[in-house]
């Protein structure tokens, strides 16, 4: 079934599904906007048809903050993926938990598409492990959900689980939407996932702004190099993360606007650990096959971090209620 079925199908009161969506991380220093990875931390969607209307509850990380209609991310891309799935419904009832901290670099925006449009998924046709996510394959559900961000590095992680490469292709033409691809990469089993989330949100449009227009072809190589390395040490060499996480083309202009975050990454590599900024920030990532070590993290929640530490992240679930 697609969206453009002339006769959209509607999907009978009661029928509802839990989704289960992780956190992720970006960029993994030099992978700017194209390398991510699923993270164990997960928020929850349940979506239930009811007769009319639209009932939204939210708890956990942005209760009291985010809105409660038809502008929640969640709804929004729900919306989009009943309409891709060619259904529709005569009300909803989505209640989400999210344990994911908003505007922390840790993909709470995609987990929300996401969830939305693998909610949708299921709702109109029952997930099989053949698809596992129901009506919409896993490249659609990565096209939807990446549309809301412009770029499909959380979004993918969050669909795909593990790690992933992706990319954009613009249409020739100028006027079709941009295409949002991925591939998935097999996370080293030793490899463990430590964040340090500070107390305060940054603005992903914020931190964009710092960047220059230009950079030289010597960081344009250096960055080349290492993220050509990055899949490799991810998936077969992870004592080679700390090399293969260096980046010069977007971490070093974001530290004069994330001091914070700067610091902890600089005192963590210079001790071993590979370690970047998350996203946008400000969370502080560490993919190391070592625990780091307590008494820093202690100090780190002496100030104010919180600490997570946890594994990497599996892929989107849907299950039928």
């Amino acid at each position: 079934m697609s969206a453009t079925a002339q006769n959209p199908v509607n999907l009978p009161v009661g029928r509802a599904v839990r989704v289960t969506v992780p956190a992720s991380t970006a960029n993994l220093g030099p992978g700017f906007d194209s390398v991510g990875m699923a993270v164990g931390l997960h928020d929850t969607v349940e979506a239930e048809i009811i007769p009319a209307g639209l009932e939204v509850i939210v708890s956990g990380e942005g209760e009291g903050e985010v809105p409660l209609d038809e502008r929640h991310l969640v709804v929004r891309a729900l919306r989009a993926g009943l309409r891709e799935a060619g259904v529709t419904v005569g009300g909803l009832r989505v209640t989400c938990h999210n344990a994911t901290p908003h505007s922390r670099g840790l993909g709470s925006s995609a987990a929300a598409a996401v969830g939305g449009v693998a909610a949708a998924s299921g709702l109109a046709a029952d997930p099989t492990p053949q698809n596992p996510t129901g009506a919409l394959s896993d490249a659609r559900l990565v096209q939807l959900a990446a549309s809301f961000e412009g770029h499909p590095d959380n979004a993918a992680a969050s669909v795909l689980g593990g790690g992933i490469v992706s990319w954009t292709t613009i249409p020739v033409d100028g006027r079709s939407a941009p295409e949002y691809r991925a591939v998935d990469v097999p996370v080293h089993p030793d490899i463990r996932v430590t964040a340090l989330i500070p107390d305060f949100h940054a603005s992903t449009e914020a931190v964009r702004r710092v960047l220059p227009s230009d950079v030289s072809h010597l960081d344009a190589r250096f960055n080349v190099s290492r993220a050509a390395l990055l899949p490799v040490a991810l998936s077969r060499h992870p004592e080679l993360l700390w090399e293969a996480t260096r980046d010069r083309l977007h971490q070093p202009y974001r530290a004069e606007v994330l001091p914070v975050t700067t610091e902890w990454v600089n005192r963590l590599r210079n001790l071993g650990y590979p370690s970047f900024v998350s996203g946008a920030g400000p969370t502080v990532m560490v993919l190391s096959t070592t625990p780091v070590d307590p008494a820093l993290l202690d100090e780190a929640r002496s100030r104010g971090l919180r600490v997570l530490e946890t594994g990497v992240g599996d892929r989107v679930s849907v299950e039928v209620r």
